[in-house]
């Protein structure tokens, strides 16, 4: 595929859904951070010179819409467990980001039938700290700079001249801001039952994190992998939250390299 093609509109389970497709192979279901896939290109076409990335914007994010409802990261879980059918899927590596971690954790919870490896990136979804304190800095009560401050490392790699965009552009990233709120709003950015879940995943995770993470302390990562059965924690240096944003090269060669190793799932022989 031409890598200055965009992405199409397919239908899925009813809803029109933006979905960016790149390379051959072996399929990758990319879930985008709650920024939406901005930032990600370089990600993706690293990952597309040796695996078919499939990128969808989630229901309700950028250009694609969202089904009547669906209201929590619960029910698009179950979205995206449609996707997997209606694509076929299969012996799938599903990697997710921040907000789109947490939706691949609660797609792995719930079945892994299709699924070979887990790769979380700075996934947020799940309560680790004290109930009356938030696990993670509050994106709606932080300036924007300050946000983007705790968030990168370098934040040049965000940073964006809105007067220039076009239309369709700014509409997307209001769109995203909405969704994001409607979605992790109350409670803030995690489903109190998925951390009692993560104990049903059971396929191999990887969960990468950033070093200089702002936003997702590295303490409530290595809380997150630990909830998992068979999960490897690593670092990825010079990185904040969005370290395949920061990091493209690193955590695209990680990925291939834990996605391609043998399959195994919990309960196999060691």
């Amino acid at each position: 595929m031409d890598s200055a093609e965009g992405p199409a509109t397919e239908k899925i389970a009813g809803a029109n859904i933006e979905i960016l497709r790149r390379g051959k192979g072996r399929p990758v279901l990319f879930l985008h951070p709650h920024i939406g896939l901005h930032g990600s290109e370089r990600f993706i076409e690293l990952l597309a010179r040796e695996v078919q990335v499939i990128a969808p914007s989630h229901p309700g994010f950028g250009h694609s819409e969202l089904p009547k409802g669906m209201s929590t990261v619960d029910d698009m879980s179950y979205f995206y467990l449609d996707l997997i059918e209606s694509l076929d899927l299969r012996d799938l590596v599903v990697v997710g980001a921040s907000f789109g971690g947490w939706i691949a954790a609660e797609i792995a919870t719930k079945t892994h039938e299709r699924l070979s490896r887990l790769v979380l990136i700075g996934a947020v979804g799940a309560k680790f700290g004290e109930r009356d304190k938030s696990d993670l800095l509050d994106i709606f009560a932080t300036p924007r700079s300050r946000w983007e401050e705790l968030s990168f490392r370098d934040p040049s790699v965000w940073l964006r001249d809105y007067e220039s965009l076009p239309e369709e552009e700014l509409t997307a990233m209001a769109r995203n801001r909405e969704a994001t709120a409607l979605f992790a709003w109350n409670p803030y950015m995690y489903n109190p039952k998925l951390r009692a879940r993560l104990h049903r995943i059971r396929v191999p995770a990887l969960v990468l994190w950033g070093a200089h993470d702002g936003f997702a302390p590295i303490t409530y990562g290595r809380d997150y992998c630990a909830a998992i059965p068979d999960a490897k924690f690593e670092e990825i240096a010079e990185a904040g939250h969005f370290p395949h944003m920061e990091q493209p090269e690193a955590v695209a060669r990680r990925v291939i390299e834990f996605g391609s190793s043998r399959p195994r799932r919990r309960g196999d022989m060691r």
